[in-house]
């Protein structure tokens, strides 16, 4: 069963401020692209009609760390790991690795968590993942992931 899954892409000159580095905004696009990418391997969308009831997954959580920047042109990958599955949520790390440096380097590590919906009586609602989605995913070795960063408050 899948818990990870890579892109790559280049960056748009669009996704860059006047110093042609990628705005920090856009590497929230990019785990949202990865995600979708991942869904799509597994047979399934984000946007769910085929499910009884149709699911939503809205984020609950996010943030994005950043050691080094990105610029324009620039081939990054994106890795997808399931840091973990819950009965209505998934929290997804990612790693985002600068290709075209030599060697590759990891520029930025980050965590979203989104959670099953449906709606009731107008209203989203935390809904069971469906058993069709939830029995192809599976939460990645520990070995793999990193540490969920937590911050003090």
């Amino acid at each position: 069963m899948p818990y990870e899954f890579k892109i790559v892409r280049v960056v748009e000159f669009n996704e860059t401020d006047m110093a042609c580095i990628v705005h920090y905004a856009n590497f929230f696009h990019y785990m949202e692209a990865a995600e979708h990418a991942f869904f799509r391997s597994l047979g399934f969308s984000i946007w769910t009609q085929g499910t009884a009831p149709p699911v939503g997954w809205p984020r609950v959580h996010a943030e994005c760390d950043f050691k080094s920047p990105l610029r324009f042109e620039d081939e990054v990958e994106v890795h997808l790991l399931v840091a973990e599955k819950k009965s209505k949520s998934l929290t997804y790390q990612f790693r985002f690795r600068k290709l075209n440096a030599n060697p590759p380097i990891e520029v930025a590590r980050g965590t979203v968590t989104t959670v099953c919906v449906t709606q009731v009586d107008g209203k989203m609602a935390a809904a069971a993942i469906p058993k069709a989605v939830a029995d192809k995913i599976e939460v990645a070795p520990t070995e793999l992931l990193g540490p969920i960063v937590t911050r003090v408050k």
